[in-house]
């Protein structure tokens, strides 16, 4: 069964000791992929249809817990990498995520009685305060489970391998979730259409999946097993030492490039993400078929994952994202041409622009997720201390702070162009029996939302792509660089290898950790066996290994 499963996920490597860890740290991707993909589907139109503030109202909701995520964010990083624990510095902090995690998510969805018509001050307190404990929730669980994939897989490759079975249990957190709603608003009657009348089955929906995924958190606590951290070493603490930790990621040119692709990638996923829902129901009038189109969706990103994990096994981490991403765009100019109404051509181009711009956007995803463990090992090169949590808290700030801010932005943005929403278009349908026709002006918004922003931020995030300079050698070789350094307070390059390093980090080699020499005045080369392989790098595996192990 385990080579059975090995063979179709993909990935090279022992089941026992290269598979099976990769499935036990990916469990909780589940909650990651699936929790996330349910809010940006749901959250905001719940707000705005259901419980009937208005757009900028649920922006602002947004927006608020948005800048306190900003906070909590950088503050766990610090946290994790001072960690000195026997079992690691990051599981602990799964575990006591989940219970916070489950109670805020279970309130999210759950107005108790609020309306934003009648109370709508008191409606956007409510939401703001769990909103907030839900992003704390999510920086407990997501900072350190991020920041824990490059000590558990140090190669160039297994990192892809690790990320590419994250990714199909994104896969598997957001299938069921979507499913689980699906069927609870079918079960409801509010399948159709959302309206002030379907509060009960998202109390009913907040339940059944803060379960789901706090079980996922959970079995990769369980199951996962990392270094011990207490040997660190750890400097004082204050507010000059937090800002310093944080200007020096920047010194990295590695990350600076990776920021700002991510960024505009962030920019034009979530801007497509928080306006879909408004695209569908009222510009093209087709609510009637949006589980089906997001099904669909789901089905074409899925099934751009074997060509983009084949591309960057074969060509490296940024083939894929320079193949696919055009599609990404056509997907996404489908929407400055849609008109509304049902119409066999209209709901065949709206279920075309469904499968080009999923299958297009994954691979720019997959780039971005591959990339980022490598940019550790840089920051390593230029400070000499393995700093996981300040990296990845960029990371997952890039892809929850984007989101939320999008969320906002789509709120104002919406709202000035004058889209109406909320009971006074269910209200009016009911009563007239016919479609409410938005403004022209309403429609022009919702066009900036969902496609003329997408796609000027997607490609410009393919342009910076093509800048990123790091392959997989010299990944490898700054691997080796750092493990000679730690091991003989030296090393020496050649040029060739110096050259790599200074434009990789962006620094002269006299001003980064690497550049000193705290030796014994002896050459220390990257000596290699007869396949070409670093010995120094195959010695750290060993004991890592037995680290782990024992």
């Amino acid at each position: 069964m385990g080579e059975k499963i090995k063979k179709l996920v993909g990935v090279q490597g022992d089941f026992k000791t290269t598979i099976l860890p990769m499935i036990n740290y990916s469990y909780a991707n589940m909650y990651m992929g699936g929790a996330g993909y349910i809010i940006s589907m749901y959250f905001t139109v719940f707000l705005t249809d259901v419980v009937n503030l208005s757009l900028n109202q649920a922006g602002i909701v947004v927006m608020i817990a948005t800048v306190w995520d900003a906070i909590t964010d950088p503050v766990m990083g610090i946290i994790t990498d001072r960690t000195r624990s026997k079992t690691g510095k990051h599981r602990r902090y799964l575990l006591w995520g989940i219970p916070l995690m489950m109670l805020s998510y279970t309130l999210m969805w759950n107005s108790f009685g609020l309306n934003g018509k009648t109370s709508p001050a008191l409606a956007m307190a409510y939401f703001v305060i769990v909103y907030m404990l839900y992003k704390t929730a999510y920086t407990i669980i997501g900072v350190p489970h991020t920041a824990m994939l490059p000590e558990l897989a140090p190669e160039y490759n297994l990192r892809t391998q690790y990320n590419s079975v994250g990714y199909l249990f994104n896969s598997a957190g957001m299938v069921p979730a979507f499913g689980i709603v699906v069927a609870i608003l079918a079960m409801f009657g509010s399948n159709d259409d959302l309206t002030s009348e379907s509060k009960s089955p998202f109390l009913v929906i907040g339940i059944v999946l803060s379960i789901f995924f706090g079980f996922a958190v959970f079995l990769t606590y369980l199951k996962t097993r990392e270094p011990s951290s207490l040997n660190n070493k750890n400097e004082k603490l204050d507010i000059k030492y937090i800002i310093h930790e944080y200007v020096l990621v920047f010194k990295n040119k590695s990350f600076r490039q990776y920021f700002f692709m991510s960024l505009a990638y962030q920019f034009a996923t979530g801007f497509y993400a928080n306006s879909k829902v408004y695209y569908i129901k009222y510009l093209a009038n087709q609510y009637s078929g949006y589980a089906l189109f997001n099904a669909v969706a789901g089905v074409a990103e899925a099934a751009a994952f074997p060509l983009n994990y084949a591309l960057t096994m074969k060509h490296g981490k940024k083939k894929c994202g320079n193949i696919v991403t055009p599609l990404m765009v056509a997907g996404l100019a489908i929407g400055l041409i849609m008109q509304s109404g049902g119409s066999f051509f209209w709901s065949a181009l709206m279920m075309l622009s469904m499968i080009l711009y999923p299958f297009g956007m994954s691979g720019l995803g997959f780039v971005s997720t591959n990339i980022f463990p490598d940019l550790t090992d840089v920051d390593e090169l230029i400070t000499g201390r393995r700093r996981e949590g300040v990296i990845a808290t960029f990371s997952t700030l890039i892809k929850k702070s984007i989101s939320g801010v999008m969320a906002a932005m789509v709120g104002f943005t919406l709202q000035g162009f004058g889209l109406v929403t909320g009971d006074t278009v269910s209200t009016y349908e009911k009563t007239t029996g016919s479609l409410f026709e938005q403004s022209d002006s309403a429609v022009l918004g919702v066009r900036i939302c969902v496609a003329v922003i997408p796609i000027l931020a997607a490609i410009i995030s393919l342009i910076l792509l093509k800048r990123f300079r790091m392959t997989k050698d010299d990944h490898t070789m700054i691997r080796a660089v750092i493990a000679t350094k730690h091991k003989y307070g030296c090393v020496t390059l050649t040029d060739e290898q110096k050259k790599r390093c200074e434009i990789i980090s962006g620094q002269k080699m006299k001003n980064t950790w690497l550049g000193q020499d705290n030796g014994d005045g002896k050459d220390h080369f990257l000596d290699t066996d007869e396949n070409g392989n670093y010995i120094i790098l195959i010695e750290q595996k060993k004991l890592r290994e037995a680290e782990v192990n024992g």
